[in-house]
Order: structure tokens, then sequence, then C-alpha cells
């Protein structure tokens, strides 16, 4: 082999070699010590959304969110930059949270009624399952939404359930079952609205009412409601 020849395939090694290393170091599985960084992450952010669903973002102090994750206050600042930072970081964390739920919904477009049942069912159920997001809707409500606002994609999150929505029912009127002039976007106000109000007010109309708004017949009761109220609505 020639010098030319031999620096050529010299090149050709560290270049293969490199490239295996750079594949490499895009697959590898995280070391111990980015998992434990995970872990501490998670921990805060898990910790932060119990105190401010329990303390709202005023009440939520540094101090209470370091104490629940058995961390300490300057891992919150590493993490998250400031208080502020950390409750849009729960606030993006449990629309995320929704989100994937919602992708994992196994929908049928091609019987819209049934499917639009499911959606109703989901959103309301979710809403019954998880307190703690309706208690942060109402605390972000209260400051006029000037944290979500700042989330980059703020505007996405509510975007794919009412994509599913529109596509249910343009195939309901295309089956004729369902009224060519429904909105999506009004069908998905609909359906949140019935299903949060109630359950953000659960407390004050239970007394009210003098029923518990909470029992499981009680919850049925206002499913079957809401999904018959949004299925006269959209029908032909």
């Amino acid at each position: 082999m020639t010098p030319a020849a031999k620096s050529t395939a010299s090149r050709t090694q560290r270049k293969t070699t490199a490239a295996s290393r750079a594949v490499g170091a895009g697959t590898r599985k995280p070391g111990v010590r980015e998992l434990s960084a995970q872990a501490t992450r998670d921990g805060i952010l898990k910790a932060a959304t119990q105190v401010f669903a329990k303390y709202g973002f005023d009440g939520g102090s540094v101090e209470k969110i370091s104490s629940a994750a058995k961390s300490v206050d300057r891992m919150l600042y590493y993490y998250f930059g400031n208080k502020e930072g950390l409750f849009i970081a729960v606030i993006e964390d449990m629309y995320r949270q929704m989100n994937e739920a919602e992708a994992e919904l196994d929908l049928d477009t091609e019987q819209p009624v049934q499917a639009l049942r499911d959606v109703i069912a989901f959103v309301l159920n979710y809403y019954q399952r998880h307190p703690e997001f309706v208690t942060l809707l109402n605390t972000e409500n209260l400051h006029q939404g000037r944290h979500i606002v700042k989330l980059d994609q703020a505007a996405q999150y509510s975007s794919p359930a009412i994509d599913v929505i529109r596509r249910i029912l343009h195939t309901g009127v295309q089956q004729g079952l369902f009224r060519p002039d429904v909105v999506a976007r009004d069908v998905y106000l609909l359906i949140v609205s019935t299903g949060y109000f109630y359950m953000s007010n659960r407390f004050t109309l239970s007394a009210f009412m003098g029923e518990d708004l909470q029992a499981p017949q009680a919850l049925q009761h206002w499913q079957n409601f809401v999904t018959d109220t949004v299925l006269r609505t959209v029908s032909r």
C-alpha cells in the first residue's frame, strides 16, 4: 500500500470510528448521574404540583416545595430558575399528561356518535381523576393567565382534541347524523366547560344543593346529561 493510500485509509478509519462514537452517544442509555438528576427534577415537579394545588401560587412557597420534595431550595432554582418558572413547568406538565392520556384513546371516527360519547366520557372522567388539574387552572385564572401565556406551545395543547372532534363531526355530517353548521371549537368548549364547572364548584354546589355531587351516581348522572346535551346539539 502506498503512503497516500495508507493516509486515506487512516483518515477513513478515523471518520468511521468517530461516526460510530457519535451514533453510540446518541443512542446510549442515560448514566447514573443523569438518572439521578432527572429523578430530582421529577420529584420537585411532583411536589410543586401538590403544593401549588393546595396553597395556590402565592401560598406555595419555595420552602414548602423543597420540604415536600425532600430537597433543598438551590435545586429548585437550578432546574427551574425561580418559583414562577416552576409553576409554568407544573402547568405545562399537567397539560402534557392530559394530551398523552388523550392520545391513548381508541376512537373509531367512523362511528361518530359513539366516538363523541367516548370523548365526553374521557374529559369528564379525567377531571374527576385529577382534581389538582382543576385547582391549578383555577389558580392560573385568578392570575389572569399570566403564566400560561409564557408557554411556547400553549395554543397547541387544545388543538389535538379539537382536531379529533372536527373529524368526528365531519364523519357525522357525511353520514347524515350531524348538523353541518356545528363548529368543533364550540363542541370542545361545551364539553370542557360542563366538566370543569362541575368539578371546580363541587364543594359549594354540594352544600348549596344538599347532595353529594361527588357520589358515583351523581357523577354518572351528570355525564349522561352532558352526553345527551352535546348529542342533541350536534344532531340533525
